[in-house]
């Protein structure tokens, strides 16, 4: 079963069958409850099959389900329509992905080790044990220890959409070790880049039923989401992914495959760094590189960086959503122009990870704000005119403090996050002082409805 790769890889697979496979946590994370062209199963059930190389080499992988989130941007001038491409796997398919995204995030943690970049990846990695708050904080407190520094913000343009297949594949191999990839991870690279897709508009439709929330419940409460006879004369439906670029975001793998891409890059880019004593990470597309240098040496560094992306299929930094700053703290000033072409040099603080700094203090970014009292007032205005204002108690629970507390298991709400950020970053900071009239405003905005 084990024959077909290396002997280095089998041997990291027989462990996982024994030390992750059959885990509670692992079992529960693999239960899904959405219908899909499969019946239900979970990864205990079907362990023999997707830890079997030479089945899924040979697997029939369904369409993806796909959809539009709304990932919209709230702003202080109201809401930015935004949608993101959202693709869910069949539940044996998802099986399959998570086990392989667990055996290859296991070699790649290693890797990069390896490489010595362990600290500059810093998103869906399974052995920091650190959120975006500890993070966040981690580059705000290298800033404060070098209060004359230059520090570039950084986002890819439409990442996931544009990894270059052929450029994945080489990564892919140099991850195992290997010149070409075995049958199985063959597989799953096809999988992954040779995708299709149906809509979840179309599978509703063939259901009678409205895509609205009540319909998609409708649709989730069935066993699968058609008929194997109604799937097989409707094929029509399945359109495929032809571009040489791009994988699906919402599968189990892909966040890793992501990470697997940058290798190289991530290597090139902490090299150029460490030389100058600063530091890099990166959040998935999102990153940050601070130089405590001079400018002449700053706009070397720079130019570096901006060569290493360019040369990299796939990658073309984000303009608007790329800016450098002049830290001599406690001022920060925007110093794009000296740097980049055709900068956005409208903003003057730097903001990570959901998180601002201002030079001295740091709080909760503007969008993030902006986004809570936007859905906040909205549902408070709907509430407010509501016979008996019914569903307030709701409201405070979901949009206040009165609801923060994580309790039989609940998630908490956002001002769970607050706390839990005012707490890791520290009285000193000023996190909660854009929240801190909520309550006032829930009251507000329920009596306002009332006229």
């Amino acid at each position: 079963m084990l024959s077909s790769v290396p002997m280095g890889i089998a041997i990291h697979r027989r462990d996982i069958i024994e030390e992750w496979v059959f885990r509670l946590e692992t079992i529960s994370k693999s239960k899904k409850y959405y219908a899909h062209f499969d019946c239900r199963t979970d990864i205990q059930k079907s362990a023999k099959k997707v830890t079997d190389p030479d089945w899924v080499s040979h697997h029939g992988f369904y369409p993806f389900i796909h959809y539009e989130k709304d990932c919209s941007k709230y702003t202080s001038k109201g809401k930015k329509d935004k949608k993101r491409d959202i693709c869910y796997a069949s539940h044996i398919d998802r099986c399959i992905l998570q086990y392989y995204c667990h055996e290859m995030n296991e070699l790649y943690n290693t890797r990069i080790r390896e490489y010595g970049i362990q600290d500059v990846p810093v998103a869906y990695r399974s052995d920091l044990g650190l959120n975006n708050i500890h993070l966040a904080k981690q580059a705000f407190d290298f800033i404060r220890e070098n209060p004359s520094s230059y520090v570039m913000i950084g986002d890819f343009t439409g990442f996931f959409d544009n990894l270059d297949h052929a450029y994945l594949k080489g990564r892919w191999c140099q991850l195992l070790g290997v010149d070409q990839l075995p049958p199985d991870h063959y597989a799953i690279f096809k999988n992954i880049t040779r995708y299709s897709v149906w809509e979840l508009n179309d599978l509703l439709e063939l259901n009678g039923l409205p895509n609205t929330s009540t319909g998609r419940r409708k649709l989730n409460a069935q066993q699968t989401v058609i008929t194997a006879g109604l799937y097989k004369e409707n094929r029509s439906h399945i359109h495929k992914h032809t571009d040489p670029f791009g994988i699906p975001q919402g599968s189990p793998i892909s966040a890793l495959l992501a990470n697997v891409y940058m290798l190289d890059v991530d290597q090139k880019i902490k090299k150029i760094v460490v030389e100058h004593h600063g530091k890099y990470m990166r959040y998935s597309d999102d990153f940050i590189i601070v130089l405590p240098v001079e400018e002449s040496t700053a706009n070397n560094a720079v130019s570096a960086v901006n060569r290493i992306i360019s040369d990299t299929p796939g990658l073309e930094l984000e303009s608007k959503k790329t800016q450098i700053y002049k830290a001599l703290l406690p001022d920060i000033s925007n110093v794009g122009e000296l740097f980049l072409e055709h900068p956005d040099t409208s903003k003057s603080v730097i903001n990570f990870l959901g998180f601002t700094f201002d030079g001295d203090k740091v709080t909760l970014r503007a969008k993030t704000v902006s986004k809570y009292y936007y859905r906040m007032y909205r549902k408070a205005h709907a509430i407010a005119n509501n016979p008996g204002q019914k569903g307030k108690d709701h409201l405070y629970e979901r949009y206040s403090e009165r609801g923060a507390r994580v309790v039989d298991q609940k998630k908490g709400n956002f001002f769970t996050y607050v706390q839990r950020a005012d707490k890791i970053f520290g009285k000193s900071e000023e996190i909660r002082q854009p929240v801190k009239n909520h309550m006032a405003k829930i009251r507000k905005s329920l009596k306002a409805g009332k006229k």
